[in-house]
């Protein structure tokens, strides 16, 4: 037996499907959108009645009206709990950044690989056994693990070994990202490429076959110089032993210590995830640009990112740019939390160990700093502390052509200001 539906009741059907699906989508729009929609602060979408600290603001008055150096000098304060800002003068002028141009490339570069993201390095096989011969190749495949050294390659065979495999016949093929070693960014100095202290895989191909080769002699593997070559990995193969070293290790030395050749090794990461083919530091550098133009939204022509790093005397930022930054990460709790983490802590580790000792600000404040004593002063600190009345401040403070002594001295006073110490 069959139903039959009559023309109206037909397009009655079909009018009530499209208003459905037409609903859906508006529902959908509203709760969807991309990833940073759902990072926005408590008080958006609501009033905010949250004061911020007026003892506070007199205190950042009179630091910035006090005498100081001759220089270019620049500050800025956010209250992050109230999410309105606290003071600032001079936040929106540029100037030399040195390496608090990190914070950028730290925060930017865990939005877009995301703050679980691995280096990975790892063995596949073709072919197959017989006995315990590979009958077949080995690939060693390598990305851009920037703490990858010699040392390490030694679990590659060994890995091996445990699967059985104590010989093979075949070819080692090294399956590289770099194959030249890395050398100086735009306007860099000649003593700024602290090359020794790149991992294996910034050095160069023949470097990196050298050190494999070591490493599979040394595990007790013949292997003759004509069967390593370079090449990529095959469809048909098969995967045999991953490593994975957790982007914080990264993090940490460029934020705490201030790495520069942790940052360019992260630079180069960035790049080589947009495009694989491309000139990955000049990538890295768009992305940045990008990064602070679309994400922050400051599209002041006078930000200025020549590297990940900060050595170049080029990089321009603002006391707002990186109090933006900061922001962002705040709003963002996986990030945030990296932020918290690995920042240096005054008194306590990192570049802050010494330059913040006063007993005082022992442990308030989480930073970066970024110093360049070349070709003139450039100091600058920005990061997160805790004002007198408990709200979390995001604060950054620049100097240029002055001391970079008398620039620590500015910093330090404005970090009693925002804590308020000196009034206990």
């Amino acid at each position: 037996m069959h139903t039959y539906i009559t023309r109206t009741e037909r397009e009655r059907r079909i009018y009530k499907g499209l208003f459905s699906l037409a609903l859906a989508l508006i529902l959908f729009a509203s709760c969807g959108g991309k990833k940073d929609d759902n990072a926005k602060t408590a008080t958006q979408g609501k009033e905010n009645n949250i004061p911020v600290d007026t003892a506070l603001q007199s205190r950042l008055k009179e630091f910035a009206a006090a005498p100081r150096c001759k220089g270019l000098f620049g500050f800025y304060v956010y209250d992050l709990t109230a999410d309105k800002p606290v003071y600032g003068e001079g936040q929106k002028v540029t100037m030399a950044s040195a390496s608090c141009l990190k914070l950028i490339t730290g925060v930017a570069g865990l939005h877009l690989l995301g703050t679980d993201y691995f280096y990975p390095t790892s063995i596949w096989t073709t072919g197959s056994m017989r006995g315990d011969t590979l009958q077949g190749n080995v690939i060693f495949k390598a990305q851009l693990d920037p703490q990858l050294n010699e040392p390490d390659l030694k679990m590659f065979p060994q890995a091996m070994k445990k699967k059985g495999i104590r010989q093979f016949n075949g070819k080692l093929v090294l399956d590289l990202v770099l194959h030249k070693p890395v050398t100086s960014e735009q306007h860099w100095y000649p003593w700024d490429l602290s090359f020794s202290r790149y991992g294996i895989l910034y050095k160069g191909d023949q470097k990196v076959r050298k050190a494999v080769m070591t490493a599979f002699r040394q595990a007790g593997y013949q292997v003759a110089d004509s069967q390593v070559v370079y090449g990529g990995l095959p469809r048909q193969a098969k995967p045999l032993f991953r490593f994975g070293r957790p982007v914080d290790y990264v993090i940490k030395k460029m934020w705490k210590n201030s790495s520069n050749t942790q940052a360019t090794s992260l630079l180069y990461t960035i790049g080589y995830h947009l495009d694989k083919h491309g000139n990955l530091p000049a990538v890295g550098v768009n992305y940045l640009r990008g990064f602070v133009r679309d994400s922050l939204g400051l599209k002041d022509k006078h930000i200025v990112i020549h590297d990940g790093c900060g050595l170049c005397t080029y990089n321009h930022l603002s006391p707002e740019v990186l109090v933006a930054v900061l922001r962002y990460g705040y709003q963002r709790p996986a990030i945030y939390k990296k932020l918290h983490t690995w920042l240096a802590v005054s008194g306590v580790d990192g570049t802050l160990r010494a330059e913040l000792s006063d007993p005082k600000l022992k442990g308030l404040i989480r930073g970066k700093t970024g110093t360049l004593s070349h070709p003139f002063g450039i100091s600058s600190l920005a990061g997160y502390c805790k004002g007198a009345d408990g709200h979390l401040l995001a604060f950054a403070i620049m100097d240029n052509d002055m001391s970079v002594l008398d620039a620590r001295v500015l910093q330090k006073k404005l970090c009693l200001a925002m804590t308020g110490v000196t009034k206990k």
